[in-house]
């Protein structure tokens, strides 16, 4: 006989709890990837590597999303390595990298400069 928890049998409370956690867990998973960051910054790739003059609106919406999903410590230092590892690949000038937040009308909590050190 199966055994019983406040009417509900072992196995549907097991089911039940699991269903529970892969929830929580999915809801908590909200980091953005380093991936997912610079295929949104796409559109920025001409100001940054100073083919444009100012970026398009497409680019500062990117920089206001990626600002948005670095919600953590751990979140932000990854794609600030991230972005500083693409801009030496990619040729972006460091100074149009820093004014970008400031173009788009962004304060943002990671660092979009290429010089910077990611551990501070």
């Amino acid at each position: 006989m199966e055994k019983k928890f406040m009417g509900f049998s072992w196995s549907l409370v097991g089911v039940l709890m699991f269903i529970l956690i892969l929830i929580a867990k999915s809801k908590s998973v909200d980091a953005i990837t380093c991936q997912e960051a610079l295929l949104s910054l796409m559109p920025c790739r001409p100001f940054l590597t100073g083919g444009e003059s100012t970026p398009v609106a497409t680019c500062c919406s990117a920089v206001a999303n990626i600002n948005a999903a670095a919600t953590t410590t751990a979140i932000r230092k990854d794609l600030c390595r991230c972005l500083e590892a693409a801009s030496r690949s990619e040729g972006v000038d460091p100074d149009k990298a820093k004014q970008l937040p400031q173009l788009c009308g962004v304060t943002v909590a990671i660092s979009f400069d290429p010089t910077i050190n990611c551990d501070t």
